[in-house]
């Protein structure tokens, strides 16, 4: 599939811009609420950027007033539990995918994100937030406690603050979020595309072959004894060093220049 083919999607917008891929959460009129549809355009979306080698980092937006107001509650009502069981099995598919692609994916994150919103940017490499952010699981208040988005939640921030959140269903604002560890910058409303494109340029100035090792590289270790996350880790660094890539950024820094990257 193409990253330009876009007109096969009805509920993502996408992009390519430069080695930069943007996908837009197009769901306005229901607050980029994430369908059963929705959700496997996203996973199909970033499946095929998994397997471009023409994309570098990946930028996750939302259009209209909200970043993501978590799962659309109106397919939602009066199923059975084969449906619901499918549906999660959906939402941790794409939630897993975020994570599994080699390329970085970074949440622009505007308005709300909310239940399975939230968790859509506790599952991100990296977020940025606009100040006017608000960050919530709110699944207590309707009888339905996020148990899926608190996986990625009290994987991101401190389990006291997760549990807090979980609990209560209050709203957090961004300042406290990026305290806590859900989002790494807030920035100013009008700067926030500004501040993310930056982000992800940076991101994008190193070699997307290293790039992706070494993502895939912190997931499998986080959970790992260290013993056992240093023996991975240094064959992992060992076999990194033989790829081309590797031998290119050496020599270019010795010898003073800027490298010439092969993505391999």
């Amino acid at each position: 599939m193409s990253l330009a083919q876009t007109d096969r999607y009805r509920h993502i917008l996408t992009r390519l811009d430069g080695r930069v891929a943007i996908v837009s959460m197009n769901r306005p009129e229901r607050r980029n609420a994430l369908s059963e549809e929705h959700m496997g355009e996203l996973t199909e979306f970033l499946k095929a950027v998994g397997a471009s080698r023409d994309v570098s980092v990946v930028i996750l937006k939302g259009e209209g007033p909200v970043f993501c107001a978590g799962h659309d509650l109106n397919e939602m009502v009066n199923q059975d539990i084969a449906f619901y069981r499918h549906l999660f099995d959906v939402c941790t598919e794409m939630m897993e995918t975020i994570q599994a692609i080699p390329q970085p994916v970074i949440a622009q994150v505007h308005g709300v994100a909310t239940a399975a919103g939230c968790q859509l940017v506790a599952s991100c490499d990296l977020a940025v937030a606009s100040e006017e952010a608000r960050f919530a699981t709110p699944g207590v208040k309707i009888g339905l406690f996020c148990s899926t988005p608190m996986v990625a939640l009290s994987r991101a921030v401190g389990r006291k603050k997760a549990m807090e959140m979980l609990l209560t269903g209050e709203p957090i604002s961004a300042r406290e979020a990026m305290a806590f560890g859900l989002v790494n910058r807030v920035v100013p409303a009008d700067r926030l595309e500004e501040e993310t494109r930056s982000l992800a340029d940076k991101i994008a100035e190193a070699s997307a072959f290293t790039l992706g090792i070494g993502k895939q590289a912190f997931y499998r270790q986080l959970d790992m004894p260290q013993p056992q996350a240093y023996a991975y880790a240094k064959e992992v660094m060992s076999l990194n060093a033989t790829a081309a890539d590797a031998q290119e950024g050496m020599c270019a820094f010795l010898e003073k220049r800027s490298p010439r990257w092969r993505h391999r």
